[in-house]
């Protein structure tokens, strides 16, 4: 319900006023928008970086998903990704390709901790920033170098090395984690302890969903569509 300007939601017998991120949300879902698809008014062309555009393009040919783009400039083949709209950038423009996403939106970062024997013994932390195809690099080469062990062996003169988890795994953790965020929260956390390694994003399930659901088959309900997609086109991720 609305009152003079102010939203509300009823649990029970008691009425609740609706602020920040839930807010946010109600008002997003009202107008038919998700947060990814919505004009960002500040940003212009000079906020996207043409390298990571370039490194995302060189994944797509991998993949083969991405439609045909020979010829076309960086603000061509944003608006035929439908990353902006009469030349103005939508927020999963910034989130995927700009420059400093932080300048938008403060929490976009990753941080990580390596955690001895609880969550109140933590030996060292880092942070990452940066957009989403540089976070990507940039996470795991930090994880891999820093926080992962990597037992040690020898065959004949060789030395192998085996990574603490498989990186397809830990890829696929930190991909979910940062395209179905939501970015109006707190930043994605990665802690590493001896025994396991837990990636956390802010966001709930999506509406009709619940824990048990995603025990079994389910369907795919993207919490930022436009974001997810491109990920998708590039290659990063599967659309089931």
């Amino acid at each position: 319900i609305s009152l003079r300007g102010r939203y509300y939601y009823r649990s029970s017998s008691t009425k609740h006023e609706l602020t920040g991120i839930a807010l946010n949300e109600f008002l997003l879902k009202k107008s038919g928008k998700t947060w990814d698809d919505v004009i960002e008014l500040r940003a212009t062309l000079d906020d996207i970086d043409e390298e990571s555009i370039a490194i995302y393009l060189k994944a797509s040919e991998n993949a083969g998903r991405l439609p045909e783009n020979s010829g076309l400039n960086i603000s061509e083949l944003l608006e035929k990704l439908r990353l902006s709209e009469n030349g103005q950038l939508k927020r999963a423009a910034i989130i995927l390709f700009g420059k400093d996403p932080g300048k938008f939106y403060p929490n976009t970062f990753v941080k990580m901790g390596r955690f001895g024997k609880n969550d109140a013994d933590i030996i060292f932390q880092e942070t990452e920033d940066g957009n989403l195809i540089n976070l990507l690099h940039l996470v795991l080469n930090q994880l891999n170098h820093k926080f992962l062990k990597r037992a040690i062996a020898f065959e004949g003169m060789h030395r192998i090395e085996k990574g603490e988890y498989p990186i397809a795994a830990i890829r696929e953790m930190l991909l979910n984690a940062l395209v179905h965020r939501n970015y109006m929260g707190a930043p994605v956390q990665i802690r590493v302890y001896d025994d396991k390694i837990n990636i956390w994003n802010e966001g709930l399930l999506p509406e009709g969903l619940s824990l048990s659901d995603l025990k079994q088959s389910h369907s795919s309900r993207p919490r930022n569509p436009v974001i997810a997609d491109i990920a998708f086109k590039g290659g990063y991720i599967d659309a089931w």
